[in-house]
């Protein structure tokens, strides 16, 4: 006898959404997670007093999102927060010259329209590209197309290509040149974004154990097993053996939800190795580099009528973007990120060296009275052995099918599910939903409503 219908390996959003909704529908589920938490890069610490999502923080767009709807049901408090898509002007921001001064109304107003101006322009630029273009290919593209039109002088492109750069790290924790030319094509949002002040977590321990109600057959826990990293998947039409460092586990199916980067890692074997297209498609999927600095200080020094403070110019390089985190908690708190280049840069540093970093350009915006933190955090995503990465963007070469490519069923046996594997929203945990509902519906052989996943 199998030891369930169906294994699914990993407890992200994407693998508990699979399992519950199969478990509703009657199968039995068994979940092997490596880690000895569930969720996944959903991540929420509370081991120092404080909320702090490590992992995912927003929803990028609430309309629609069959996150918001699961977070209803959950109870989980939302906070508006619509800056998370580095948006240029969506709430107040507070955008600094690069000599250090803050931009009037008119010059912020005149900077970004620049920005939106160009961003109308990209949208022809992206889809006359090559195939091996980078996302600098058709910004500069279209840089020259608006800059050259209104007689942009260097100083004036100059601001705008770096806004495009910084943008590029935040969304993908990425290069722009190695960002492929699609690679921001999913780059809206729809409605409201939203944070989570008591935590992200919830979402996933919500679909685990069946918050939201219900006495069906399906309405229980489900059967996760923590510490159980799974080194070798065996699958074929005779069924599925997936050995893990806690013994071996034999299904019909399996859905594999780990990271792109554990797809890849030579420590996660699929026996036999992916085919074409599946091999090609996750071989133009590359996991970024993108960490989070969370400050925490006794007193707050920057402005308290904005959302975001953002620098231009080359001080701006690494640090050029903090958001006011304080009204989740009441603690004065900035969250910057560490993106592309910078994350790779400061991957072997002490916290005490970033945070000195950090200030030499809050103390050039705001003076010497700026404090030392009185607590930081930061992020190792870099470092994590079942990750490699936060998440996954496209290289250069890639296409938006590639997603979508690694999600299409293999011999009805094994699926593929994850973030990286939804065309329409990937990097987001919206698609890692989205990602596990269809590998559920694929397993299935038929159609099932999402909802189930949190309404039963």
């Amino acid at each position: 006898m199998t030891d369930a219908d169906t294994i699914v390996i990993g407890a992200g959003v994407a693998g508990v959404t699979a399992a519950r909704l199969l478990q509703d529908a009657g199968r039995r589920v068994v979940v092997l997670e490596a880690r000895d938490r569930i969720g996944g890069r959903t991540w929420t610490d509370r081991s120092d007093g404080h909320v702090t999502d490590r992992g995912a923080s927003w929803i990028h767009g609430i309309d629609d999102s069959p996150v918001h709807a699961a977070a209803l049901a959950f109870g989980m408090p939302m906070a508006e927060f619509t800056v998370g898509g580095y948006q240029p002007d969506s709430r107040p921001i507070a955008h600094y010259s690069p000599d250090g001064r803050r931009l009037t109304d008119d010059e912020a107003a005149r900077y970004v329209a620049d920005i939106h101006a160009v961003d109308a322009a990209l949208t022809s630029a992206i889809a006359a590209s090559a195939p091996d273009d980078s996302y600098r290919d058709v910004t500069e593209a279209a840089l020259a197309e608006v800059g050259g039109a209104q007689g942009w002088d260097a100083e004036r492109a100059q601001r705008v290509r770096e806004y495009l750069e910084h943008r590029t790290e935040e969304q993908y924790g990425v290069w722009i040149d190695d960002l492929g030319a699609h690679g921001l094509d999913d780059d809206t949002v729809n409605g409201d974004e939203v944070v989570f002040p008591e935590g992200y977590d919830r979402l996933a321990a919500g679909l685990a154990a069946g918050l939201a109600g219900g006495s069906g057959a399906g309405a229980g826990a489900l059967d996760i097993r923590l510490g159980h990293a799974v080194s070798r998947v065996e699958w074929g039409s005779g069924g599925v053996t997936v050995r893990t460092d806690h013994g071996a586990f034999t299904s019909d199916d399996v859905i594999v939800t780990v990271p792109v980067g554990v797809l890849r890692a030579e420590a996660f074997v699929l026996d036999p190795p992916l085919p074409d297209p599946h091999a090609s498609a996750l071989a133009r999927l590359e996991m970024n580099a993108f960490e989070k600095v969370f400050l925490r200080f006794d007193e707050r020094f920057w402005d308290d009528d904005v959302y975001a403070i953002r620098q231009q110019g080359p001080e701006g390089r690494w640090w050029h973007s903090w958001y006011d985190l304080t009204r989740l908690h009441g603690t004065p708190t900035l969250l910057t990120f560490a993106a592309g280049p910078a994350a790779i840069e400061t991957r072997s540093w002490t916290d005490a060296e970033v945070v000195d970093s950090i200030l030499v350009q809050l103390r050039r915006l705001y003076g010497d009275a700026v404090p030392e933190p009185a607590s930081v955090l930061r992020t190792d995503w870099q470092d994590d052995p079942f990750s490699h990465g936060a998440y996954a963007y496209m290289a250069r070469g890639s296409q938006a099918s590639d997603h979508d490519l690694l999600a299409v069923p293999l011999r009805g046996v094994l699926h593929i599910a994850g973030e990286a594997t939804w065309s329409d929203d990937p990097a987001t945990v919206p698609g890692a939903m989205l990602s596990g509902h269809r590998a559920a519906e694929n397993a299935l052989g038929r159609e099932i409503p999402i909802e189930r996943a949190w309404q039963r």
